[in-house]
């Protein structure tokens, strides 16, 4: 057997070199094609040619979370533009009182995080994964606002897509105003239903991944309050639930 000399020791050494790089090139773009996957039915992008996708999917950062994780915007100069690819969070922060207050539910796809592109987010809000396999796909504000001033058309799509979530925003305050709690859950299983709903026969089904505390904090009332109204609404014959379901029996009051 022949001793391994320096030259075959350098020549081993190209090789695997030229192996890892060859893999790592391979990952790239395999993780961009991935990236460029989810962005496309993206309400946003999806007006754009293939090869802008590309170009904007290098700059995304994407990551999959797991049920119960946490997902921070940053501050300062790390504020981030955030889309919901797949899955469904929270959007959460801090109350007086050191508990978690919820702000939003939200279904892919979404955007959340600085859409006011000025730093405006509050520093203490995050998102939570509400389902396992929850993808995130996130861009630095200063990259977000360099796509958009390259894209005309995205930009109206995405000031489009701000406007209707501002209205949404000011329905939930008019019905703090204007509304009772049992009134504001109806509003809210509606609209939850409008979302993420699937229809069977004649039922509306939803998976019923949001516990009673997340409902409560939506629509601010309390926890037990939204447990005696959902009991309320079963007997009344409009839904049925479990912890896995709700059925909304009756499509003629949920549509």
């Amino acid at each position: 057997m022949k001793p391994f000399t320096a030259k075959g020791f350098i020549h081993l050494a190209s090789f695997w070199h030229r192996d890892w790089l060859y893999t790592f090139q391979n990952e790239a773009i395999m993780e961009d094609n991935i990236k460029s996957q989810y962005l496309q039915p993206h309400p946003i992008f999806s007006h754009l040619d293939s090869g802008k996708i590309e170009a904007i999917s290098q700059l995304l950062k994407l990551k999959t979370y797991g049920k119960g994780d946490t997902f921070s915007y940053g501050e300062g100069s790390y504020h981030k533009v955030c889309l919901l690819l797949k899955g469904r969070i929270k959007i959460a922060g801090v109350d007086e009182m050191g508990g978690e207050l919820i702000k939003d539910i939200l279904t892919a796809p979404d955007i959340f995080g600085d859409l006011s592109l000025e730093g405006a987010v509050d520093k203490e809000e995050y998102a939570i994964a509400l389902t396992a396999g929850t993808v995130i796909g996130s861009f630095p504000v200063a990259d977000f606002k360099k796509i958009l001033e390259d894209n005309s058309r995205m930009a109206l799509d995405y000031a489009h897509t701000v406007n209707k979530k501002l209205r949404r925003l000011e329905d939930r305050h008019s019905d703090l105003v204007f509304r009772d709690a049992k009134h504001r859950l109806i509003r809210f299983i509606k609209s939850w239903a409008l979302s993420d709903g699937s229809r069977i026969g004649n039922k509306i089904i939803l998976l019923n991944y949001l516990t009673h505390s997340d409902i409560a904090g939506v629509i601010a009332t309390s926890r037990q309050s939204v447990n005696v109204l959902f009991n309320e609404l079963r007997d009344s014959g409009l839904l049925r639930y479990d912890r896995k379901r709700i059925e909304l029996t009756d499509t003629a009051i949920w549509n």
